[in-house]
């Protein structure tokens, strides 16, 4: 796995060796920039933009964003098993510090409250056995953490069936492989 694009193009990315991880793979990433960059359904200046990465795994979508010159990318992860590798894999890009690590469950209460800046992007890659995205939903809307064009990207598996709170909008829907990648927005 390689950053794609950017400052750091062509730069490895450690992976985990457990199998709790599954860092997202470069051809999706690739058509997921492909369609922020170039969908006539996407507002987005990359370079402007503020990234917030959930469910972290090793930092493929966030560094990804970095070497793309984005303003700020929030990193949040909570597993042990693979926080030290999204750390080095950040640190191995040397002369950066617009970022920060989270190290905090989602669930807690207060990860979501305590981040004071709006997000042009939000990417979502859980466990995808995971189902529990009301509750990311729900707090990204009560703290009013995506910008006006923002936009909320999830990677999923191909089988699951989201079903999303009424002030969720689909915009986009890419299948690769076993993936999906889902682009929405939030309704006013």
């Amino acid at each position: 796995m390689r950053i794609i694009s950017g400052a750091f193009k062509g730069k490895k990315i450690l992976e985990p060796k457990d199998l709790n991880t599954r860092p997202l793979k470069d051809l999706t990433k690739e058509s997921i920039f492909n369609i922020i960059l170039h969908s006539n359904k996407i507002k987005i200046n990359l370079k402007n933009s503020s990234v917030l990465d959930l469910f972290s795994g090793v930092g493929s979508f966030g560094i990804e964003c970095l070497s793309r010159g984005v303003k700020k990318v929030i990193f949040i992860e909570n597993y042990k098993g693979v926080l030290p590798i999204l750390k080095k894999n950040i640190q191995s890009l040397k002369s950066i510090n617009n970022y920060e690590i989270y190290e905090n469950d989602i669930y807690n209460e207060n990860t979501f409250s305590n981040i004071e800046i709006k997000f042009d992007i939000i990417f979502l890659d859980p466990p995808y056995r995971y189902k529990n995205l009301d509750y990311v939903f729900k707090e990204i809307k009560n703290n009013n953490m995506l910008n006006e064009n923002g936009i909320i990207i999830i990677h999923r598996h191909k089988k699951e069936k989201e079903i999303f709170p009424n002030y969720i909008k689909l915009i986009e829907k890419k299948k690769y492989g076993i993936s999906v990648i889902l682009f929405l927005s939030l309704l006013n």
